[in-house]
């Protein structure tokens, strides 16, 4: 990577954070899903374990002593690991959809060409530009929750609840995989389309499975364990690499000017 792909990354990623609405979008899924919605859960556990719909999952775990404790276990290692995967997907496709988009409104994409770089080269920094942001977002979201959720436990019960072996897989194979679909689909459509809605299309057949496995966990039909997630990693990966290498030959000036 030289210096001209750094600073077409440094100027996207400061380009994100400057624009308000985009930035103030980008905090509000993963506030949603990584603070307010796993408090509601766990003061939900806790004042009525008996009437939480994750009662009729404890049939899947293997041994069930302490229920209040199973839910808590339930909700943090199996639920919200699958929760988790919304917000780079969300966060690919609020930063990636502006990638050329963003350069065709402001004007700038002939001046961008004109650099000394080739098309692939650009390609590529727009898309790590994206997926840098979004694993950046991922972390430190995750870091929010698991730090909030567990002042909330030892507050309700005295005692802390460590993640378990699947969050390793969503925050280092299972994320950052479907992550990188997410911008490389993104990025592709961003070079041709007119306006950023139109190049966020993408991301809507991405959230469809998670939201699919989400269902499949609250309805008792399975429950995504680390086996689970570890097989969409690899999948996810491979996928990952096939699209990255198909758009970045597919990628070519006429697709821009368009």
């Amino acid at each position: 990577m030289n210096r001209g792909m750094m600073a077409i990354m440094k100027k996207d990623f400061y380009g994100v954070i400057e624009n308000k609405r985009l930035f103030i979008t980008m905090l509000i899924v993963p506030l949603v899903l990584t603070l307010v919605v796993p408090t509601i859960f766990i003061f939900g556990i806790h004042f009525a374990p008996g009437e939480t719909d994750l009662n009729q999952l404890l049939k899947l775990l293997p041994v069930v002593t302490d229920m209040e404790q199973a839910l808590y276990g339930l909700f943090l290692n199996y639920i919200m690991p699958i929760f988790f995967l919304v917000i780079p997907v969300m966060t690919s496709s609020i930063t990636a959809a502006t990638s050329f988009v963003g350069e065709k409104e402001k004007r700038t994409l002939e001046t961008l060409l004109y650099c000394p770089l080739t098309l692939r080269q650009i390609f590529i920094a727009k898309v790590l530009a994206s997926f840098s942001l979004s694993i950046l977002v991922s972390f430190i979201s995750f870091l929010a929750m698991a730090v909030v959720l567990e002042i909330e436990l030892v507050y309700l019960t005295g005692s802390m609840l460590l993640p378990s072996v699947s969050w390793v897989l969503i925050l280092f194979l299972v994320g950052p995989a479907i992550s990188l679909i997410a911008v490389t689909l993104i990025v592709r459509g961003s070079a041709k389309a007119q306006t950023v809605e139109e190049s966020q299309q993408s991301a809507v057949f991405l959230v469809l499975p998670i939201v699919l496995l989400i269902v499949g966990q609250f309805t008792g039909m399975m429950l995504v364990n680390a086996r689970i997630l570890l097989g969409i990693g690899v999948v996810s990966v491979v996928l990952a690499w096939v699209l990255l290498g198909r758009a970045v030959k597919r990628f070519h000036y006429e697709r821009l000017l368009k």
